[in-house]
């Protein structure tokens, strides 16, 4: 989550009322149904208010289109549910983004008629032309969304991979005065417009143009083009409109950035005015391109040749239908809610990041092109572990990409957008990504090429690290840790965040020893081994920690260190919801640890548990200091970083407790309501660590380690999309009122089972987890021959 843009006051406000609802879902009754549809679970307005940021509209699997309507407010992907008014409907968005609103270009905009069927008394600019929507209209589905207007008209929507068709019904217009206009405006979300050009071809009514923008979360601009196509009503006049006065004479309109033009103060566009359709409907076919407006003609051309609203939401539905069909649930007794939050949790996941191959104008290559990684400091923990269990075929694709963007611009991104660099947020974690899928091998992939790529991250420092690679290479090879108040001349980056970014380069170097081992090279893997450890450089073991001046019992923490080794200072409740929850940002007065206190980051050595739990006194101290962070209000489940301490409890013997907080959480924090997340989706983060809990497996990211706690079902199933093979996780006494959610015992296809953690070959072979549940804790996984692997040992 790369921005708070709600305030945690406001998300604790609205926590008694969802934890009130989400216990009432858990009470109402389970629904079975032979008729299983799986999109009827799907409700993709949850997260569309207070501040989730979800897309709620029409989209295929990674599809580059996205269709929406666009409202006032907190839209920073288009539509927000806690908002009154609709400024036009837009064809490409971004999911769970944080900061400022993504793309939304070229919105189109459906006037029934204008007043005394003048053209020039209808309005033309975004503040002007806001139209309120009808509450309670909205309607979402995968594939659909569809919304009315209080000026009559009910706008519908379906993508393609690369076009958009809108269905506009105008119901409240008699026939004798319908004489729809429908304008295209050359402006964007963010109002970034640098340069912009639109033309209509007379003839046909078609409009065309492309504009330049701004990035929300990166450096650099983009070009993006479309095409605009009609059916069903005859053309009555075209032309272009600025500011807010229409010319039926004219054929194109420009802007050039010259200081005094831009979008918030200045837009224009085109438009075509119909006559007045037989059944009151007129569809808007938009095809859209990186490329020009030639490719985006085309693909709206190839994609969609009929119009054909029916047949396109059905290709759409069916397209979601095969992704999500890899998971198949026994829900008997489980909640619809429940049910909803889990398969909702499934489709974020498979909206991001977005399939531009063949639309990316920088480089030619015969490799898939990805785009809208918002960020991988947020997807490597959960959504891309999650795709290599249910999508193999897309993650290899991505992890492809990834690859092939370092081949052309020299690193691997950490986050990236709109064919732009995005910035970094704290270590170098497409090495992480890296890591993951080689070990659970995913296949397609030019390893040799992969690990160079690592390498790089690892030992070269790029001239710009805001927004690739890693900075403070020097000191952290010499020095052993990031120092506050580095000096760095090798390269240019925000001099912030030395705490966190000492955690991640530690574990980014550890990812890299492991594929380092298994590729023979083994030199590497002594080096960044040792290298992963550094860690421990920024612990104070005599850092105490208070709230209100009341001690918590608990000493030695992460602290800043100057370059010279003496220590620093930062509160290590700072940057909690307690204090200053909001303060610690990419700003450039930012501080030691990044959305996060040190309180947290204490925690994440997840390469070395055992020496972390040494450290901190041992596996009780380190299971009560634990169980402190989340009894006490430090910790914000609604940041990434959060996910696995709620899983941590595993690696000091205590798995059970892993599960009774996964309950805390789910369905406190996630349930149905459209503000149903905790903080931003972050392009489906919050999903895929839904649908992971949920599941019963939760992966340490970067390491071939999932560990096990109960489904939330009487059996999950996963069907690796490769092979065919099933593996299974079924509970034995399962209880769907969740007060039997300890394991007693555990097999594996038939064969008893002791270790709290299990690898991917589980779900590459297939097979059977068996896990028989009780009402209390057990001693199933609770001895040091049970825990997860740590680079040094476990100590009692």
């Amino acid at each position: 989550m790369w921005s708070q843009t709600v305030s945690f006051r406001a998300k604790l406000l609205s926590t008694f009322t969802t934890f009130i609802y989400a216990l009432a879902a858990l009470a109402a009754p389970g629904i079975s149904d032979d008729s299983f549809d799986v999109l009827n679970y799907v409700d993709p307005l949850i997260g569309t208010a207070n501040g989730g940021h979800v897309f709620a509209g029409a989209t295929l699997p990674f599809g580059m289109a996205k269709a929406v309507a666009d409202t006032r407010g907190e839209n920073q992907a288009g539509f927000a549910y806690d908002t009154t008014v609709v400024t036009g409907f837009s064809h490409m968005h971004d999911s769970g983004t944080g900061g400022s609103p993504s793309m939304g270009n070229f919105p189109i905009f459906p006037h029934p008629n204008c007043p005394d069927d003048d053209i020039n008394k209808c309005k033309w600019q975004q503040s002007d032309r806001a139209v309120p929507w009808k509450k309670k209209s909205p309607v979402a589905r995968p594939g659909y969304f569809g919304i009315s207007l209080q000026n009559g008209v009910d706008a519908e929507m379906t993508t393609t991979n690369r076009s958009a068709l809108y269905r506009f019904t105008f119901e409240d217009t008699s026939p004798e005065a319908l004489s729809p206009l429908i304008l295209v405006d050359l402006i964007d979300l963010p109002q970034s417009r640098l340069n912009g050009t639109a033309d209509v071809d007379r003839s046909t009514g078609r409009l065309m143009g492309n504009g330049t923008f701004n990035p929300s979360f990166g450096i650099g601009s983009y070009d993006l083009h479309f095409c605009v196509d009609f059916k069903g009503a005859k053309l009555r006049d075209t032309g272009t409109w600025a500011r807010n006065r229409a010319n039926t004479s004219r054929d194109t309109v420009s802007f050039y950035a010259d200081g005094t033009n831009t979008a918030s103060t200045l837009s224009a566009g085109t438009f075509a005015r119909f006559h007045s359709p037989k059944d009151k409907s007129i569809l808007v076919r938009v095809g859209v391109s990186f490329i020009s407006v030639k490719q985006a003609c085309s693909n709206a051309d190839r994609e969609q040749p009929n119009f054909d609203f029916a047949g396109t939401v059905s290709a759409a539905e069916s397209a979601w239908r095969k992704k999500l069909d890899v998971i198949s649930v026994n829900a008997d007794g489980v909640s619809s809610d429940l049910q909803k939050v889990f398969w909702s949790g499934a489709y974020r996941t498979l909206i991001s990041p977005q399939d531009y191959t063949g639309e990316n104008p920088l480089w030619k290559s015969d490799e898939p092109y990805y785009d809208s990684y918002y960020c991988i400091w947020d997807s490597f923990r959960s959504i891309h572990p999650l795709l290599t269990l249910i999508d193999l075929p897309s993650q290899s694709l991505m992890m492809r990409s990834l690859i092939d963007i370092y081949r052309h611009t020299g690193y691997l991104p950490d986050c990236r957008m709109s064919l732009c660099k995005g910035f970094t947020q704290g270590g170098s974690n497409a090495d992480v990504v890296v890591a993951d899928a080689y070990l659970k091998k995913v296949p397609g992939v030019d390893w040799d090429t992969a690990y160079k790529a690592v390498v790089k991250d690892a030992e070269v420092e790029p001239a710009n690290w805001n927004v690739e690679g890693r900075g403070g290479l020097h000191s952290w090879k010499n020095l052993g840790y990031i120092p506050t108040d580095d000096y760095d001349p090798y390269g240019i980056g925000t001099h912030t965040r030395s705490i966190s970014r000492t955690v991640e380069y530690a574990y980014n170097d550890f990812c890299i020893a492991e594929m380092a081992q298994r590729m023979g090279h083994h030199d590497d893997y002594k080096k960044y081994a040792a290298r992963s450890g550094n860690w421990a450089h920024v612990f104070k073991a005599d850092q105490t920690s208070s709230i209100r001046g009341i001690s918590t019992n608990f000493t030695g923490f992460l602290q800043p260190r100057y370059p010279n080794g003496t220590w620093g200072y930062q509160d290590p409740i700072f940057c909690s919801p307690l204090l200053n929850f909001t303060s610690c940002y990419l700003n450039p007065d930012g501080h030691e640890t990044y959305e996060g206190s040190s309180w947290l980051y204490t925690f994440y050595a997840p390469h070395d548990m055992g020496f972390l739990i040494k450290t901190l006194g041992g596996p009780k101290a380190f299971t009560s200091r634990l169980t402190y962070l989340h009894d006490s209000g430090l910790l914000y489940v609604g940041d990434e970083q959060a996910f696995l301490t709620i899983y941590q409890f595993h690696y000091s013997g205590r798995p059970a407790l892993s599960a009774r907080r996964s309950h805390f959480y789910i369905p406190s924090q996630f349930n149905t309501t459209v503000a149903g997340i905790a903080g931003n989706d972050d392009s489906g983060a919050m999903g895929s660590f839904v649908v992971l809990s949920m599941m019963g497996l939760w992966p340490v990211p970067g390491q071939d380690v999932y560990l096990i706690t109960p489904p939330y079902f009487k059996e999950v199933s996963i069907r690796n999309s490769v092979t065919g093979k099933v593996a299974t996780i079924r509970n034995i006494n399962f209880d769907p009122r969740y007060r039997s959610i300890y394991i007693q015992s555990a097999k594996r296809n038939g064969n008893p089972w002791k270790q709290n953690w299990i690898t991917h070959d589980f779900f590459a072979e297939g097979g059977l987890l068996e896990l028989e549940l009780g009402a209390s804790e057990s001693d199933w996984g609770t001895h040091l021959e049970d825990l997860p692997p740590s680079l040094n040992h476990y100590h009692t």
